[in-house]
């Protein structure tokens, strides 16, 4: 799956400053460096070891196993995606890890017929295909490769004029309605970017439409952007993006075991009760497809800003281009096969670190999303040369291969599903990644986890620049970022790791099940515009992406890092105070939101008054006058201040306490250790409510999820800013105390951490 927006990778860098003294361990001298959740002897010997493990990291063997594991198509159902499960899982298993491979059974439609033609005003088939390249090596599989289609669309046999829409999201269609533009009964054509594609006949479908193409414009995705493969890294005009369309901001995973795992005899839904399924049918289009349609479409010529980049002036339409659009799909369940490795630890065996990255693809995949899978293989083998001096990790650590994740983030969903409670228990941390390239860290995840990633940020050197990956984040966002990202950049001491909304596997852990998560990631100059068509190969990736696969082992050395300290640290590593701080920044955005819709109404609603006085005096005129809109209505955030400011004294309660312990007024014993392990481990869960979020309680952290309408973009306190953004003023009124309420008890959870170190 990939990234937020279901185009090509286009990574948003961290920012970051450097460090200041970090509470855990004081600094003794030059030579002994401080992490979080050691103290300084236990810190001297994870350093030791981090310089074993990387000298332990060979770029030969991702070369190698990128070559295996993308020398066929390999699907979710496929031979070779099991065939692929069952390699990673022997290698875990030469590697000494106690390794298993589970099973679920989840629907995966693959297409029977697919047909977009033009028949008015001229004859035009689509050629839904894209042709094999004599430059890559994998691409003429024709047999062995899923055709251009999008999962989880609906049957369907439409015909209708067509109804240029942008992006496709909630703000195009009203500029459609400005422009007196009505999509009902008609195929929308979107292109792709702007939000998940998922969003785009989830929208259409609210207003009407019949029927949903998405195109790849070159101006987000090709030409535009750079010369195409296989002269170089971008989309060329055949290339389409497969993908799913489901709509999992209701819920991921297998569309007919909503909450349950996709085991055999598990309850499922009929494919008509299945919510997540398209309302319309749905399938994507490459840009030679779509030209003909854009240039027979009519109508006033759309705004400067939803024109891309095709030899043609966009207009709106409708009409008088109409479509034939038929899609049938073969209704099937198959089985997916998750790669489980484990290795015990020493000391904290109930506590898990669990390490993740999927396997399948939607057709070869050598960027999404073998460039992490072969990472987190090299990061298990050189963690199991180091148990061959002795060395032992603490807490136990997992590391998985998720099959299914393309079509919905299934195997990581099913799997969460089915072990719920021995997660809740035991699971401490998940680390996620998907996929990989070259340029500047991407991190996002919990806030908790911040100052961690900080530390680990200072401590890899990025193999280009030779400095720190922090360091040229920093530089970065002080050339390219925006007024506010310069600043933090300048004077906040630690860099904001983001906020995860959706589209990997991370979703489950964080979002369902409330275990704390990261999502880690490098790229930025891997120019790219293979993503889902057949030329995401291996032939593409060593030519364009990370030739050397030296930010392979870079991802190994940052993740590598997080899973050994995490294992290996006398005390979880989270702390509070950043957490806070965000959650501060989150509460001014929906105040600073609220000011701004309520003055953009009054505007709004002053400018429709003055335009519907001129209809009148001018009857000759003719007007398109929207609705007036509700005004907005002061909204006590009383409650959420409030619980903020106990979080913020219970934050420092807790610091104070660490450094005490750092400088040495303090010490913990074992038992003292392991209670406040105990305490930490379950401090995301305080984030959960079991009634999750409105109209979707699969989704229930009250801080992180993805949008109603964004699809794989964050929202923050998401109770209270979607319904904001919704104008649902009283379900508005009803969130602020719900969500005051869980950061009080995690308030409250904190002093309890805190309190345990007296």
């Amino acid at each position: 799956m990939g990234n937020q927006y279901g185009l090509i990778r286009h990574w948003v860098p961290i920012f970051c400053g450097f460090l200041s003294t970090v509470y855990s361990v004081p600094l003794l001298s030059a030579e002994v460096k401080p992490l979080i959740g050691f103290v300084p002897e236990s810190a001297s010997r994870e350093r030791t070891l981090e310089a074993q493990f990387d000298a332990s990291l060979a770029k030969n063997n991702l070369r190698d196993w990128m070559q295996h594991l993308t020398a066929r198509p390999h699907h979710l159902g496929s031979a070779f995606d099991k065939e692929n499960a069952e390699f990673i899982a022997e290698k875990f298993r030469s590697w000494g890890y106690e390794t298993a491979i589970e099973e679920f059974e989840v629907l995966f439609p693959t297409p029977k017929v697919r047909v977009v033609e033009m028949i008015e005003p001229a004859k035009f088939t689509a050629a839904l295909s894209e042709p094999a390249l004599k430059e890559d090596a994998t691409s003429g599989q024709v047999s062995e490769q899923l055709p251009v289609y999008h999962a989880y669309s609906i049957d369907g046999d439409v015909t209708a004029e067509i109804v240029y829409v942008n992006f496709g999201i909630p703000k195009d269609y009203e500029t459609l309605a400005e422009n007196g533009i009505d999509v009902k009964g008609k195929i929308v054509l979107a292109r792709y970017g702007g939000s998940w594609r998922g969003i785009k006949p989830k929208v259409a479908a609210e207003h009407g439409a019949i029927g949903c193409l998405i195109y790849s414009d070159p101006h987000e995705d090709g030409f535009f952007q750079g010369d195409v493969y296989p002269k170089d890294a971008w989309r060329n005009e055949t290339g389409a993006q497969r993908g799913s369309v489901a709509d999992m901001p209701l819920y991921p995973g297998d569309p007919l075991t909503p909450g349950v795992g996709a085991t055999k005899d598990a309850h499922r839904l009929t494919i008509k009760e299945a919510p997540t399924l398209t309302k319309i049918p749905v399938l994507p289009l490459s840009h030679s497809d779509a030209l003909p349609l854009l240039k027979a479409l009519e109508g006033s010529v759309v705004p400067e800003d939803w024109r891309g980049a095709l030899p043609v002036t966009y207009h709106f339409g409708p009409g008088p281009a109409k479509v034939h659009l038929k899609v049938e799909f073969d209704w099937k369940q198959v089985p997916l096969f998750d790669v489980i490795a484990k290795l015990r630890g020493n000391e904290r065996p109930d506590e898990w670190i669990i390490r993740g990255n999927h396997h399948d693809a939607w057709v070869n995949g050598a960027s999404d999303p073998t460039s992490g899978m072969v990472v987190v293989m090299e990061e298990a083998r050189a963690i199991s040369e180091l148990l061959k001096t002795g060395w032992k990790p603490k807490r136990t650590i997992i590391f998985a291969a998720w099959d299914g994740e393309e079509p919905g983030l299934l195997g990581s969903t099913e799997w969460v599903e089915t072990h719920g409670e021995e997660l809740r228990k035991h699971a401490a941390l998940y680390i996620n990644s998907d996929g990989n390239g070259r340029g500047f860290l991407n991190a996002g995840g919990s806030h908790s986890l911040e100052k961690f990633v900080n530390e680990i940020a200072r401590d890899v050197q990025d193999p280009q620049k030779k400095i720190s990956v922090a360091e040229r984040a920093k530089a970065l966002a002080l050339v390219k970022g925006n007024p506010e990202t310069k600043k933090e950049a300048r004077d906040r001491a630690d860099f904001r790791i983001s906020a995860l909304g959706s589209g990997s596997d991370y979703t489950p852990f964080l979002q369902h099940n409330g275990i704390a998560s990261l999502n880690l990631g490098f790229g930025g100059e891997d120019n790219g515009g293979v993503y889902h068509s057949i030329y995401d190969s291996f032939d593409h990736f060593t030519r364009f992406v990370d030739p050397k696969f030296e930010y392979g082992i870079a991802l190994a050395q940052t993740a590598g890092r997080a899973v050994l300290r995490s294992a290996n640290a006398d005390v979880l590593p989270f702390e509070f105070k950043n957490l806070t701080d965000s959650l501060d920044k989150y509460f001014q955005e929906i105040t600073k939101l609220t000011d701004e819709m309520r003055e953009e109404t009054k505007q709004k609603n002053q400018l429709i008054s003055d335009k519907t006085l001129e209809a009148v005096s001018d009857p000759t005129k003719t007007f398109i006058v929207p609705a007036v809109k509700d005004p907005v209505p002061f909204l006590n955030f009383a409650p959420l201040q409030n619980a903020l400011a106990q979080l913020r004294e219970s934050a420092a309660h807790f610091d104070k306490l660490r450094n005490e312990i750092a400088s040495g007024k303090r010490t913990l014993t074992m038992d003292q250790q392991q209670a406040l392990d105990s305490i930490l481990l379950g401090s995301e869960r305080t984030l959960i409510r079991n009634e999750g979020l409105p109209r979707r309680p699969w989704f229930k952290h009250q801080i992180y999820a993805p949008g109603f309408y964004t699809g794989y973009g964050v929202k923050t306190l998401p109770g209270v800013r979607e319904a904001i953004e919704q104008r649902d003023w009283k379900e508005a009124e009803e969130q602020v105390p719900i969500v005051a309420k869980v950061i009080e008890q995690f308030a409250a959870e904190v002093e309890r951490a805190a309190n345990s170190m007296n």
